[in-house]
């Protein structure tokens, strides 16, 4: 993040939210010069404000000296509806799909070009699965994702599209052949991927509605698409048409996991 002192006119506050921020899915436990140089700032702010976390309980500290998270962050977390509302409403729903096919189930909403995971219930051990609640991965790798991308604003696909990394020999990265599943995605009203975010692993995922926005995506992660695959569309199309009845009608603007409203990606 841009970093506090080198920054003048900062508030505490706001090198405090950097301090917070140098922490992400892969940077969960560091050690305060790991803090110190992801956030930007010098070693005695970092200690001064580590220290202020800890004991308001947005951090903890471990004997061996490195850094977590606190509960008080998960905590106030579920209070915002990206965390609260949709989970609350989508929770029987996963079970019940979770139940049927033993699979792993996810719950997407888009956070700018990223796909935040915001509920996941765990399946087949044999099936790799890179997500977690809270994990951000890219959209188009990941079968929430694209049904993410494909209902996103233009700006959004435009920044996506232009940036396809590759994270397996399978990960889509030509703009052309992307639009053209993304249109697919918008027709069928359903996306999948093989292999593409990661080896041995495929998934369909559909889209959840409030009214006619698109606020999330709800998937499936399975070894194979090759059977099953109307089956699988069929169950998570039930699911994501019952968590939209319960979700409150907004307006017509796009939401996101940053909007006020129900937790989303349009």
């Amino acid at each position: 993040m841009a970093g506090g002192a080198s920054q003048p006119g900062r508030s505490v506050t706001s090198r405090a939210l950097d301090l917070l921020g140098s922490f992400d899915t892969g940077h969960r436990r560091m050690s305060l010069t790991q803090m110190a140089v992801r956030a930007q700032m010098p070693m005695a702010t970092a200690h001064r404000l580590a220290g202020d976390l800890v004991d308001w309980g947005a951090l903890v500290r471990r004997p061996d000296g490195a850094y977590e998270v606190g509960h008080r962050l998960w905590t106030l977390g579920l209070l915002a509806p990206v965390q609260g509302e949709l989970r609350s409403v989508a929770a029987p729903f996963l079970q019940d799909l979770f139940a049927a096919t033993g699979d792993t189930v996810h719950l997407a909403v888009r956070e700018a070009d990223r796909a935040l995971y915001v509920e996941r219930l765990s399946g087949q051990a044999s099936v790799p699965v890179v997500s977690e609640v809270g994990g951000r991965l890219p959209l188009h790798t990941t079968g929430v994702g694209k049904v993410l991308l494909a209902h996103a604003p233009d700006d959004v696909q435009a920044q996506v599209l232009a940036r396809l990394t590759r994270v397996t020999p399978y990960t889509i990265t030509q703009p052309g052949l992307l639009r053209r599943q993304l249109t697919r995605v918008r027709r069928d009203d359903y996306a999948t991927t093989v292999e593409e975010m990661s080896l041995g692993a495929c998934s369909v995922a559909v889209p959840v509605r409030s009214g006619t926005r698109v606020v999330a995506a709800l998937g499936i992660v399975v070894p194979s698409l090759r059977t099953g695959r109307p089956r699988l569309v069929g169950a998570l199309q039930v699911a994501a048409r019952g968590i939209g009845r319960l979700l409150p009608e907004g307006d017509d603007g796009p939401v996101t996991a940053g909007s006020a409203r129900t937790a989303a990606g349009s």
